[in-house]
């Protein structure tokens, strides 16, 4: 049985492997010049722009092309938008040398007609370590969306993109960003020094950083409003994004939106902290009540307060309190549905693999710990244990990489002669999270972010039955952070769905709504 989901697997794994830290070569600055226009698609397609081109980049093996920019409009509900789209690479070199150390491939949408110093401009970057953005464009904020909200989504599902009426291009423009290792970006510097920089805590941030501050200048887009979401490991990006942008790069940022944030690993991580089983039962319960709009929370009163209080009260006081294992094996049983012995058996500490698995088993079914209402097949249902492919993550991954590089190729005209990496393993397994031994964590980042500017806004969004990063774990970590003036500028919002909570119409167009209050300002 695969002991957890793969990104959560690879994110707590990757602190075991541990590649010896790195200290980076030099900083990371722009050439001279750093995007042009790509070439025209067929006609009808693509109408490229002559005000956007630039100098071309200084040749560096395996490069990525040039960037080309097309001209685009969508027929939504009551609206029509106009835009333009500039998908390319932006380069980060050796400040030195100027060696080429990067191509970080971008994908960029501006609305037509806007006057860019009153525009908002979103950055969004997606989690992993090694997921690309083309979840959060092609499933959530994008101009199109790949139609993924089915009940049995599928691999070989039909890769027909659809105009999205949840975009957020009506209130920002957008940028998303594929880290080193994801999407089409590409490492260009010989040996291993560089990638271990990039594969790396500091080093990621670095390197997003500079590709955000160079995205502006270049653009000549500094004086907008500008604004960060980050999923999952994204949204643990996201703080020390904006503290990095603060501090070194001459960059504020008004707003983040965390979509199912991993603010602190140490709550989501080993089997001697009690906190991991205590907020992740009232997902859990989530699943069992089949409780699937955001109008769910307020079913869960009763477990939330077990949680915090006699559920962790009889964890801590531990596993030779027979009194205690007994009440807990009794209540946990009753949220959560599953047989009573089993639960009595594990003590009243449902880790996520057991859950996924024994949920639905009398149908030989396993569910997806990012979601358990999602369910496939499981190949082994009589084994004692099990290997399969998460049935949401895995099946979703394929039509999202294969959408994308059609996407880019065939709309936006921007050819890459690679494969579209969706989910790398391999950055995963490679990620360097520091020396120490503290356990990774962004909340800091976050506090000191908001402390120095009264200005930043935070929407943590997470989904009611997301298993691995439940919502309860951030509710409990924002009540750690003090007011610092007005209390909604940190505000923690809980939709139906799971940890790709924009699978569910109903909660795409709720986060919609609220980015857009939060982006706006009113």
């Amino acid at each position: 049985m695969k002991s957890m989901p793969n990104i959560l697997k690879w994110l707590l794994a990757a602190v075991l492997v541990g590649i010896a830290a790195t200290s980076p070569a030099a900083a990371l600055e722009p050439l001279a010049a750093e995007t042009a226009m790509g070439p025209a698609a067929k006609a009808g397609q693509q109408n490229v722009d002559a005000e956007h081109a630039q100098a071309p980049m200084a040749v560096a093996p395996d490069a990525l092309p040039a960037a080309a920019t097309t001209s685009h409009m969508i027929e939504l509900p009551g609206r029509s938008l106009r835009f333009k789209a500039i998908a390319g690479p932006i380069r980060l070199s050796d400040a030195e040398s100027l060696t080429p150390n990067a191509d970080i491939a971008t994908t960029a949408f501006i609305l037509e007609g806007a006057e860019p110093a009153k525009r908002p401009v979103t950055f969004a970057i997606n989690g992993g370590p090694g997921a690309a953005s083309a979840w959060l464009d092609l499933g959530a904020m994008g101009p199109w969306r790949l139609p993924l909200d089915r009940a049995s989504p599928s691999p070989s599902a039909p890769l027909v993109t659809i105009d999205n009426a949840d975009t957020w291009l009506d209130f920002t423009d957008l940028v998303f960003i594929d880290p080193p290792g994801t999407g089409y970006s590409r490492i260009l510097a010989k040996g291993d020094a560089t990638r271990r920089h990039f594969y790396s805590v500091n080093g990621d941030i670095e390197a997003l950083a500079v590709t955000i501050r160079k995205w502006l200048t270049a653009n000549k887009r500094l004086a907008s409003h500008k604004f960060i979401v980050g999923e999952s490991y994204g949204g643990f990006r996201a703080p020390k994004l904006a503290r990095r942008l603060q501090d070194e790069e001459g960059i504020g940022i008004e707003g983040l939106v965390l979509i199912s944030p991993v603010l602190d690993f140490g709550w989501l991580e080993g089997a001697n902290n009690p906190l991991t089983f205590a907020t992740r039962l009232p997902s859990q319960t989530a699943v069992a009540r089949r409780l699937a709009g955001p109008e769910g929370r307020a079913a869960l009163s009763d477990v939330e307060a077990y949680a915090a209080g006699p559920y962790l009260a009889d964890l801590l006081r531990g596993e030779r309190d027979s009194q205690a294992l007994s009440r807990i094996a009794e209540k946990v049983a009753s949220f959560t549905g599953l047989d009573p012995a089993l639960v009595r058996k594990l003590g009243g500490r449902i880790d996520m693999a057991t859950f996924a698995r024994e949920k639905d088993r009398a149908s030989a079914k396993v569910t997806s710990p990012y979601d358990p209402r999602a369910g496939g097949f499981d190949p082994s249902p009589h084994a004692a244990a099990s290997d399969y492919s998460d049935p949401l993550l895995d099946a979703i991954k394929t039509p999202l990489a294969s959408a994308m590089a059609d996407l880019a190729g065939s709309r936006l005209g921007w050819m890459v002669e690679a494969r579209y990496e969706i989910l790398n393993e391999n950055v995963a397994r490679a990620w360097d999270w520091g020396t120490g031994r503290d356990r990774a964590e962004a909340l800091s980042d976050l506090k000191r972010a908001m402390a120095l500017d009264p200005s930043l806004r935070v929407l943590v969004a997470h989904g009611l039955t997301d298993q691995v990063t439940p919502y309860f774990a951030s509710k409990v970590l924002i009540d750690q952070v003090p007011p610092m003036g007005d209390p909604d500028r940190l505000r923690l919002k809980v939709y139906g769905g799971g940890h790709m909570l924009y699978l569910d119409g109903k909660s795409r167009a709720g986060l919609r709504e609220d980015a857009r209050k939060l982006i706006v300002g009113d």
